[in-house]
């Protein structure tokens, strides 16, 4: 798992974060961590979904607990991730954007 933070200076504007590899009930934490201290800071957090090859269900309730207690926006999710969230109706709750470009204008 690695991931990359990247932030805008303009005001407003919401951190991206950039994870890569596989999620797991392991891999999770330190994730969930740097999400909740940009959320801290900015109120919300873009997360750049694209490199995520695999997920669990602890992933899923780091997105649902983000999204319930900030502002958060998924860009791109993988296919993978996108199958898991369609199958699991997260889809339909979370607030998911082709591009980090859309979510930054959202």
């Amino acid at each position: 798992m690695t991931t990359r933070a990247s932030q805008d200076t303009g005001p407003g504007s919401l951190p991206v974060i950039t994870p890569r590899g596989e999620f797991d009930y392991q891999s999770v934490p330190p994730l969930w961590t740097q999400i909740d201290v940009a959320v801290a800071v900015h109120g919300g957090v873009i997360l750049d979904a694209t490199g995520i090859t695999f997920t669990d269900s602890t992933f899923l309730t780091m997105l649902l607990a983000t999204h319930q207690n900030s502002h958060l926006r998924v860009v791109n999710p993988s296919p993978r991730l996108a199958r898991l969230l369609s199958i699991y109706g997260v889809d339909q709750v979370l607030h998911i954007y082709p591009t980090v470009h859309a979510a930054r204008t959202a």
